[in-house]
């Protein structure tokens, strides 16, 4: 293993970004289960220990993690008025034509090639699992999830695109 310190620095950014996903109600396994949903049509005998693998060399990598913190940060700002408008009305309300929500998304798939953004555009339009949940919070006001149910359906699609990259 290398311990290096950039790649020890990599570790720990990973633990921040899982425990403040967790804070926001989305854990490792909830998006191995997207993946799963995704994968298991297409390669016989996928189990779930495998995707949550998969999901976690994602979230391992650095630019990916980058993206999430940049997405959760926007989406805690946004929820606690610290934003100036009208960018805080776009983001607490989710605004259709807004759109740098999956852009920044994208920048995680984008790791994964063509496969990856197909896979997204398919669970952002499906709404499955936890980004369901997610996107009704948002709906509700009860939270700001802008960014991160996009980053979830991201890292789910990126996980499935390597699933298929190994298995295909």
């Amino acid at each position: 293993m290398d311990r290096s310190p950039s790649r020890l620095e990599d570790l720990d950014k990973r633990n921040v970004v899982v425990e403040r996903m967790a804070e926001r109600g989305v854990d490792l396994e909830s998006i191995a289960q997207i993946t799963l949903d995704l994968q298991r049509p297409y390669i016989e005998g996928l189990d779930f220990a495998s995707c949550l693998d998969h999901v976690e060399r994602v979230v391992r990598k650095r630019e990916v993690q980058h993206a999430i913190l940049t997405g959760l940060e926007l989406d805690m700002l946004a929820e606690t008025n610290q934003l100036s408008e009208p960018l805080a009305s776009i983001i607490k309300n989710d605004y259709g034509l807004y759109g740098i929500d999956e852009v920044l998304a994208l920048a995680i798939v984008n790791v994964y090639g063509s496969i990856g953004f197909t896979n997204f555009g398919y669970v952002d339009k499906q709404k499955m699992g936890i980004i369901k949940t997610l996107d009704e919070e948002g709906k509700s006001h009860a939270k700001c999830h802008t960014f991160l149910d996009d980053i979830v359906g991201a890292i789910a699609a990126a996980a499935a695109s390597s699933i298929a990259h190994r298995y295909g």
